[in-house]
């Protein structure tokens, strides 16, 4: 008998100890979040202008001005020297000839060099002086912010109706952007005209699988179980880079989104649900493109810890969802 409360008692103990523990990290977690929160999504001096095709600075628009064009292309770019103008080939011949079909169809696509250490800027600003200044714009980061600080810098001087964030490698065929506008028109009711599509990857997951190692397919849904439990529910692919937002919603999520890394996506699909933002995902054509800057174990190692404190931060309140407001 004494044998077995002696046992009982050292379980508790154990017990109460974990408990002790598991409460330690948990606080520890809190005060790294609320330590980490502060970022800096202003923009310096030099960021306030685009590059013209004679390297003049031409000051930039905003996203809280009325649009003047059909539709803005946002394209991230860090180091994308070589992989860039096939994309910028395909997009730019598919915008002409749709604006020659239409002639009140208008667009601009935005480059935003994130600080790359290539020929990134230069590469871009041939098309600049190709197509002209007014459809083609480069900007140039000061240093770089990562894919979600350059894609939030882009949307945020977007003169579009529309805006559709691309990625530099075109691993999403453009003219699926056709399927992304459609998907908008059927999504109601739309509060204030806020809505949001995003391209889907996920009817190719089970050939993607296969050719995958066990590692990397643990590590896929291990994140994708985070994504579903702290953050985003009912959306099959967060990360796909082409997404298509009017501008309204544009405006109302890039105003509060503080991820400058790879889980900023995660973070804006969790702000439009907060916001309710009806959200449509449109299968696509997607092609697994050569030289991605995504480090397999590191960068998702990063994301988990990222959807982690994004949850964390909004529920302690150091991270707010915040009114669109017209700041430098």
């Amino acid at each position: 008998v004494w044998a077995n409360l002696w046992e009982m008692e050292l379980l508790r103990e154990i017990l109460l100890a974990l408990f002790a523990l598991a409460a330690l990290l948990l606080l520890l977690l809190v005060l790294a979040a609320h330590v980490t929160a502060n970022m800096s999504t202003s923009r310096g001096n030099e960021e306030k202008y685009f590059l013209t095709s004679t390297g003049e600075k031409d000051p930039s628009p905003s996203l809280h001005d009325p649009f003047s064009r059909e539709l803005s292309v946002v394209i991230p770019a860090y180091n994308e020297e070589l992989r860039i103008p096939l994309m910028l080939d395909e997009a730019m011949q598919y915008l002409e000839n749709r604006q020659k079909k239409d002639p009140s169809f208008t667009y601009e696509v935005i480059v935003v060099n994130d600080g790359s250490k290539d020929q990134t800027t230069e590469v871009a600003l041939q098309y600049t002086r190709e197509y002209g200044p007014d459809k083609v714009r480069v900007m140039t980061l000061v240093k770089n912010r990562g894919k979600g600080g350059a894609v939030r810098m882009g949307a945020m001087i977007c003169r579009g109706k529309l805006i559709l964030m691309a990625d530099a490698d075109g691993a999403t065929k453009f003219s699926d952007i056709e399927k992304a506008e459609s998907a908008l028109r059927d999504l109601s009711p739309k509060p204030d005209n806020m809505a949001i599509c995003c391209g889907s990857r996920a009817h190719l997951e089970k050939a993607s699988i296969a050719q995958r190692s066990v590692f990397r397919t643990f590590l896929m849904y291990g994140f994708h179980f985070l994504v579903w439990f702290f953050c985003v529910r009912g959306i099959k692919d967060t990360q796909c880079g082409f997404k298509l937002f009017t501008r309204e919603a544009a405006l109302k999520t890039f105003s509060s989104l503080h991820v400058e890394r790879w889980a900023f996506d995660v973070e804006l699909l969790y702000i439009a649900q907060c916001f309710k933002i009806p959200i449509a995902e449109v299968a696509v054509n997607w092609t697994e493109i050569e030289g991605s800057k995504l480090v397999p174990f590191w960068s998702w190692l990063q994301m988990g810890r990222d959807l982690i404190f994004i949850r964390l931060r909004y529920l302690t309140g150091a991270w707010k969802l915040e009114p669109p407001r017209k700041t430098d």
